[in-house]
């Protein structure tokens, strides 16, 4: 399989600014060069928005809006699969009166969402984040459960998930032996054979970052690997007499998130390709971005 994943630092409100940017670097992309092109969750809007009003003028109609438009152009000229994030503006009849809180005024008019073409540019499916940030709760309207889609070789059953799905849900108390791991036990149950993330994932030292040699947000990465855990992890108990066979399954795990600051808020970077096994004790980190890094991650699996 060949990924290219598009990770920059969108300026938030430009739209078609952003869109430029994406198109510059994805010049270098040529037809049938790539498989899958991945960009980051609502990378063409940015992301830190106070409030609903203030997204507002950014929500975008499903299938129809310049996050749509790009993706369907993208993948009709590269004749691949490509998936974004956006926000949906959500239908009059969906939508929810802003209610005052504790944290101050929230309205449900839109979602957090990710669109999913294919190669004859034609839209395939989209998705709404379930597990929604703290920034999505003051506009957004979670979305019900995980989605799948079964593509031909080499993607086949390919899971779309957004940021926060990763993390546990809202009361859940987690931990790295017991879990939950909502989205990876999903996985698992329907046989996932690429699992896609499109991240707006914040930076994990922000106090250190100046100190910091590094140049992937290593942190982060071990994150994402650990909430992942029942992709790879070694069988216990009854398992572990079957485990030639759990070991065959196999993940691909491609991470797409973007970087830069926005309203004081930095984000990690650091996109990621992991093979995860089932049974082999650890997962296989393949590729990643530096941090800051802006460019087209293109990997060959």
């Amino acid at each position: 399989m060949r990924v290219a994943v598009v990770q920059f630092a969108p300026k938030i409100g430009r739209v078609q600014e952003n869109i430029h940017v994406a198109q510059k670097l994805c010049e270098k992309l040529k037809p049938k060069s790539v498989d899958l092109v991945c960009l980051p969750e609502m990378i063409f809007t940015g992301y830190v928005f106070p409030d609903a009003s203030s997204i507002s003028p950014y929500l975008e109609e499903p299938g129809a809006g310049p996050t749509s438009r790009f993706c369907a152009e993208l993948a009709a000229r590269l004749q691949c699969y490509v998936a974004a994030g956006y926000p949906e503006r959500l239908a009059p009849s969906e939508q929810e009166a802003a209610t005052k809180t504790a944290s101050g005024k929230l309205a449900k008019v839109g979602a957090n969402s990710a669109v999913l073409y294919g190669p004859d540019g034609a839209l395939v499916g989209q998705y709404r984040k379930s597990n929604l940030y703290e920034t999505d709760m003051t506009w957004a309207k979670a979305g019900t459960e995980f989605v799948t889609f079964h593509l031909p070789k080499p993607l086949k059953t390919v899971t779309l998930a957004i940021c926060m799905d990763l993390n546990p849900r809202p009361g859940a108390t987690w931990t790295l032996e017991d879990g939950p791991y909502e989205l990876a036990d999903y996985c698992k149950a329907q046989k996932t054979d690429t699992l896609i993330l499109l991240n707006a994932w914040l930076y994990s030292r922000d106090r250190d970052r100046e100190n910091d040699e590094d140049d992937g947000d290593w942190a982060t990465i071990r994150y994402w690997a650990a909430r992942l855990r029942p992709l790879w992890q070694k069988p216990s108990g009854h398992e572990a007499a079957n485990q030639q066979l759990t070991y065959r399954r196999e993940t691909l795990v491609v991470i797409c998130n973007r970087c830069g600051t926005e309203n004081g808020i930095t984000f990690a970077g650091s996109s990621s390709l992991f093979r995860m096994r089932g049974g082999c004790g650890k997962p296989d980190l393949l590729h990643y971005m530096e941090q800051d890094e802006e460019d087209v991650g293109v990997w060959n699996i």
